[in-house]
């Protein structure tokens, strides 16, 4: 019996929508990378990228437990000497919410190509409108 490899030029792409509207910032990034990656699929393969793409909506509404808001710290450099900043989550969620997101999902996928060519099919927007209606998106229910 031989071993299943995905090819590229097979894999069947769909499109969900995920709400982040309550729910928790570590939680929703796990599901969220698991979709990215295709481990929900029979056909994973890990050194191809089987995934669907993701849109998630509400990222302003995101929530994290205990005193995470005001303790939980975003570094970055902007590339000058003495550039290197740091902002803390509730600073970081009320400018760029967004961003809160796609750090946490960046953390779950791979470090390589393949992570970065996976990132690419990851959109996130604060509001409750997405400009991708066109896909016919699929709403994907995360359970509390």
């Amino acid at each position: 019996m031989q071993t299943y490899m995905a090819k590229e030029a097979d894999v069947a792409r769909t499109w969900h929508v995920v709400d982040a509207e309550g729910q928790t910032l570590g939680r929703l990034a796990t599901v969220v990378a698991t979709l990215l990656r295709g481990k929900n699929k029979p056909t994973y393969t890990p050194h191809v990228d089987t995934g669907d793409f993701v849109i998630v909506i509400n990222a302003d509404k995101i929530v994290v437990t205990g005193k995470k808001s005001e303790d939980k710290i975003y570094y970055h450099h902007t590339g000058w000497p003495g550039g290197f900043r740091k902002t803390n989550f509730a600073k970081l969620q009320a400018s760029k919410p967004s961003v809160v997101i796609e750090k946490a999902v960046r953390g779950m996928v791979p470090h390589t190509k393949l992570g970065a060519s996976i990132l690419k099919k990851l959109k996130v927007y604060a509001g409750a409108e997405h400009p991708h209606a066109s896909q016919k998106p699929q709403p994907f229910e995360i359970s509390k």
